[in-house]
């Protein structure tokens, strides 16, 4: 399932449209985090930016949901 930007409810796809292999998704995560625009991003790994952005909307929902699961009842001093 992948979270749409302009729509609150979630949205599955069919599962016969085009996906990026797990490298391509690492290489563009990586440009990313290197500090690169999304536009740069898309022009270097040869996608769309829509799809840059689609990727970016995937892992922060996975990622959401791994600190909700993950990350709780920690005992934090300050």
């Amino acid at each position: 399932m992948i979270f749409m930007l302009d729509n609150w409810e979630i949205t599955a796809y069919d599962n016969n449209m085009n996906r990026l292999s797990a490298s391509e998704r690492a290489k563009i995560l990586g440009m990313m985090v290197e500090g690169n625009s999304l536009r740069s991003t898309s022009r270097m790994a040869d996608v769309s930016i829509n799809t840059v952005t689609k990727l970016l909307v995937e892992v922060g929902a996975a990622s959401s949901s791994y600190l909700d699961e993950n990350l709780v009842n920690l005992s934090c001093s300050g």
